[in-house]
């Protein structure tokens, strides 16, 4: 009996290469609803996002803006710009996020860190941001690039809006192959349960791969910009002040 006659047709004709491709699932643009608000800023999940966003927020300052004013699009609840006023005095961030509830929770957030003065939240959409071009010394985008169709657009709007010497840091999680995905998923999502978990997950699927990221940035208007990757879960773009 033929071994094509034992294999399902679908089986059969999948390119080798495609068994270890996980397909892209974008998730939604806007995390609006409660449930997924209260699940995202939960004291559980929280204590572990923020200690990744301070190897964000670390990354950030060695690109050489210690003044000036800095836009970090995406903001959620704002604990990047909260983290980051901190640390460098000299800066003035602003944080736009098109989800109400999130910037509600960063306002408050910010009130609380003492920080509130240098720090200007605000309703604004990543692919037409409400700026002047050449407005900002440092522009950061965490985690955002799982929620876009096609980022093409957001990158465009950042080398409108950030001024020519100006540094860059953009990360978002990377989509593991389809054989890396169940223990991906489950060793880097272990601290994170109920819909935080499945939340997690979702944005694995959303993510981008570096060659995709890196095809996206070659199309962009970005220019002087590199694309990294850090450790087993994270890639990105970052370009030095110069």
């Amino acid at each position: 009996m033929s071994d094509t006659f034992l294999r399902p047709r679908a089986a059969y004709d999948m390119p080798f290469q495609s068994w270890f491709h996980l397909e892209r699932i974008p998730e939604p643009e806007v995390m609006d609803d409660r449930d997924g608000v209260e699940a995202y800023t939960a004291s559980a999940a929280q204590a572990w996002l923020e200690r990744i966003d301070r190897t964000f927020v670390d990354h950030a300052m060695r690109l050489g803006v210690a003044a000036g004013s800095a836009l970090d699009i995406g903001t959620g609840p704002g604990l990047i710009p909260i983290m980051l006023a901190a640390k460098s005095p000299g800066l003035r961030l602003t944080g736009v996020d098109l989800s109400e509830p999130m910037l509600q929770k960063a306002r408050d957030a910010a009130k609380e860190a003492g920080v509130a003065d240098r720090l200007d939240f605000r309703l604004g959409d990543a692919k037409s941001l409400p700026f002047p071009k050449r407005s900002f010394d440092l522009v950061l985008c965490n985690s955002l690039l799982h929620h876009l169709p096609d980022p093409l657009a957001l990158f465009n709007e950042i080398s409108r809006v950030i001024k020519p010497g100006g540094a860059l840091l953009l990360r978002d999680l990377r989509r593991p192959s389809r054989l890396e995905f169940p223990l991906h998923a489950g060793w880097f999502g272990r601290h994170f349960a109920g819909l935080m978990r499945q939340l997690y997950r979702d944005s694995l699927h959303a993510a981008y791969t570096r060659t995709e990221l890196e095809d996206l940035l070659h199309r962009s208007r970005l220019a002087g910009a590199r694309v990294f990757r850090t450790g087993r879960t994270h890639i990105g773009i970052e370009r030095m002040a110069r």
